[in-house]
């Protein structure tokens, strides 16, 4: 498992300044799925870690959702920063 393996496209300055932003909490977000990804190849049966990428997936979605109806030039720049697959929307 990678602790300092993250995603350096977000700058320091722009993280201390807006921390509740939907940008940086999608690049949590992301930074926490990726990190849980690596640990399933080495810990395959760890239940109660799968449901909780489940939960964070979900949050990460829900944001988007919502951030691509608020403005979708901004989610647009967002899905192809972090490659993210963009969702079907229901």
């Amino acid at each position: 498992m990678v602790k300092n393996s993250f995603i350096p496209v977000i700058s320091q300055e722009k993280k201390e300044e807006n921390p509740g932003s939907v940008e940086f909490q999608v690049f949590h977000f992301t930074n926490r799925i990726r990190r849980l990804t690596s640990h399933f190849e080495l810990h395959r049966k760890d239940y109660l870690s799968q449901r909780g990428l489940r939960k964070i997936l979900g949050k990460r979605q829900r944001l988007l959702s919502y951030l691509s109806k608020k403005d979708g030039i901004r989610y647009k720049k967002l899905i192809n920063k972090f490659s993210i697959r963009e969702s079907r929307i229901r």
